[in-house]
């Protein structure tokens, strides 16, 4: 029997803004929009709904999802599915003395994913910039 080990992806940054600015760009449909993608995304545990982009050859531009875990201003969860592949999103905010510590955990690289990991890495980094740019103009 072999079990197989799953990667986890961990981006953390601090942002000079209170957890209830950074929430309401995590969970409000139209600012989802502006630094993630389209979607019908509601904070509602159980809730499914999809992250819609610009179809590729070989993917449809569509990301089922479903809502895990809703702590308003604490943590977000949701399921990530693309392609064959499942993973979650996990957020989780942290107050800090100048803001919040905002973690994002993408959790389910298979051994063999390493491309998919740093593709990960890569689009996380720029997407978590952009929220910081969105939480900015609230």
């Amino acid at each position: 029997m072999t079990t197989e080990t799953t990667r986890t992806l961990v981006i953390e940054r601090e942002m000079q803004h209170p957890p209830e600015k950074i929430w309401r760009a995590l969970t409000h449909s139209e600012l989802i929009k502006q630094w993630l993608m389209e979607n019908d995304f509601q904070p509602v545990a159980g809730h499914h709904f999809n992250f819609r982009s610009t179809p590729m050859p070989n993917w449809d531009g569509l990301i089922d999802c479903e809502v895990l875990i809703v702590e308003p201003n604490v943590r977000l969860s949701y399921s990530w599915s693309t392609m064959g592949q499942k993973f979650v999103v996990a957020w989780t905010l942290t107050p800090t003395e100048t803001g919040t510590l905002v973690r994002m955990e993408q959790s389910g690289f298979g051994p063999d994913q390493e491309a998919n990991y740093r593709g990960a890495s890569y689009g996380w980094n720029k997407f978590i910039g952009n929220l910081d740019s969105v939480v900015s103009g609230l």
